[in-house]
């Protein structure tokens, strides 16, 4: 993907030849920065009734008189950042068929562009490139658009040096969440955990990460029963995944971030409905987004360490497979009494958050799409947000903010977790049917004492089903920015 920014002034904007152009106007024409024929022809349209000023509305002109452009989108967009990539997204969706090689995108308000407008166009053109094609060679060819500039005005040279910074942090996200996007799209037949293991050492070799791979032998000398309970029902072995991104000093503690990775979930022995089941190869939404993330902070290197855990297998219903009401003990040493084998994402994350310990984190995240509650709470715009820790939670949550790919705060009281009482082991793996989120959250927290620790539940933003199903590579946005805020010395992990 090729991405510039382009000095070049709101006058000069139609004597460039271009395939197309891509102006984007505010509601208001009193406010347009535009002159000459791409003015005229959207005051034009304006009074004719072709254009209407309201977010996302836009008009496609093709061979522009006055232009030397060959093709000409007007896009209206209020103010604010998500209006702007909504404006810049509708206005690419009607370019991407039209055979143009390259767009240069204008804004003809009066606000200057700023980096968090270079990313959220650049993000946005990655989005509507990408196809997946892995088992499907009937898929529709590649669009000719392959390149993108913003144009700037050309005097202003720190909006130029800012812009440019928005637009390599932009690429980097794209790059990472297309990754996630491309991994959890994959039939559970071509993503099983070896394979998962496989896409992380090729990860790892590209971007000079380091990398361990654990297997079942090694997680039972270890002592991680809660994992091995959920992968003994199938016949594909699990792996525990480590990756490693050195770039600060050895003694800065790392943030560390763990990705659940249930290839495929079929609920075991707990089985789910048949209806929807084959989405159940998005239950891996968690490891693809620690995957794309640790693929962005590569290319951006920020002075961070990070470390991104993966535990990974699948949930079968065999002859071998865990039972309800069996008990195991995890990493941590604790009992947990197995009520539903369909809860089994926190039975493989509570071992894994026992095993980060020994990294001595400054933060811990874990992401997984965990509940179909958190989904019913929230539906599929936040991710749910749990942490005991007001000044992570708010990193995370201002790193959504920034990133559009937002999170919301969900309580976690202590009265919540009575519902995990269990006469037969130290907790049980479910409470009731109220709060359902909640309780897998402090169930997960019970092995988290060590360190700071957020939970994210991404059951609804990880996947769209429907017409438009696939992956949609979140939280890899929120997750690069707040890295980036650890290495930017911005960080609440080192608060008291």
């Amino acid at each position: 993907m090729d991405v510039r920014a382009l000095p070049l002034s709101p006058e000069d904007w139609a004597g460039h030849a271009t395939p197309a152009w891509l102006v984007v106007l505010p509601a208001d024409p009193k406010t347009w920065r535009v002159t000459g024929a791409i003015a005229d022809l959207a005051h034009d349209a304006v009074r004719h009734g072709d254009l209407e000023l309201k977010n996302a509305k836009l008009l496609y002109v093709h061979r522009p008189a006055g232009l030397k452009a060959q093709r000409l989108v007007l896009v209206v967009a209020d103010l604010g950042a998500k209006a702007w990539r909504g404006a810049v997204a509708a206005g690419l969706a009607a370019l991407k068929s039209s055979g143009a090689s390259a767009v240069v995108i204008g804004w003809a308000g009066p606000e200057a562009l700023d980096a968090q407008h270079a990313e959220l166009a650049t993000t946005a053109f990655a989005d509507a490139l990408y196809t997946y094609r892995h088992t499907k060679p009937s898929a529709p060819a590649a669009a000719a658009l392959g390149k993108l500039a913003l144009a700037l005005d050309k005097t202003d040279k720190a909006q130029l040096a800012e812009v440019r910074a928005g637009l390599a942090r932009g690429k980097a996200i794209a790059a990472g969440v297309t990754l996630a996007r491309e991994v959890a799209n994959r039939p559970g037949n071509h993503c099983t955990p070896t394979q998962l293991a496989a896409q992380a050492r090729a990860l790892a070799e590209e971007h000079g990460l380091g990398i361990e791979v654990l297997d079942r032998k090694a997680m039972a000398r270890l002592g991680m029963g809660a994992l091995l309970a959920v992968a003994q029902g199938s016949d594909e072995p699990p792996q525990f995944i480590v990756l490693r991104y050195d770039g600060a000093a050895r003694k800065a503690a790392p943030i560390v971030l763990v990705g659940k990775g249930i290839t495929f979930d079929t609920g075991g022995i707990s089985i789910k409905p048949a209806a929807e089941m084959d989405e159940m190869k998005f239950d891996m939404g968690g490891a693809a987004s620690v995957l794309g993330t640790m693929r962005a902070v590569a290319e951006l290197k920020p002075k961070v360490n990070l470390i991104g855990v993966i535990p990974t297998c699948e949930n079968m219903p065999d002859g071998r497979a865990v039972k309800p009401g069996d008990v195991v003990t995890s990493l941590s040493g604790q009992t947990i009494e197995i009520l539903n084998t369909d809860a089994e994402g926190r039975l493989i994350l509570c071992d894994a958050l026992t095993y980060v310990e020994r990294f001595k984190p400054a933060a811990v995240v874990d992401i997984a799409t965990l509940t179909g509650a958190c989904v019913i709470a929230l539906g599929h715009q936040h991710s749910g947000l749990f942490s005991a820790d007001d000044a992570l939670a708010e990193s995370l949550l201002g790193a959504g903010r920034r990133s559009l790919d937002s999170a919301w705060r969900m309580p976690l009281d202590d009265e919540y977790a009575e519902g995990l009482k269990s006469h037969f082991a130290d907790v049980g793996n479910v409470g009731g049917r109220a709060g359902g989120a909640i309780t897998a959250a402090l169930f997960l927290k019970r092995f988290t004492a060590a360190y700071r620790w957020a939970h994210l539940d991404i059951a609804g933003t990880a996947w769209k089903s429907g017409a438009a199903k696939g992956s949609t590579g979140r939280p890899v946005p929120l997750l690069t920015h707040f890295v980036l805020d650890q290495a930017a010395g911005s960080s609440p992990t080192s608060a008291t």
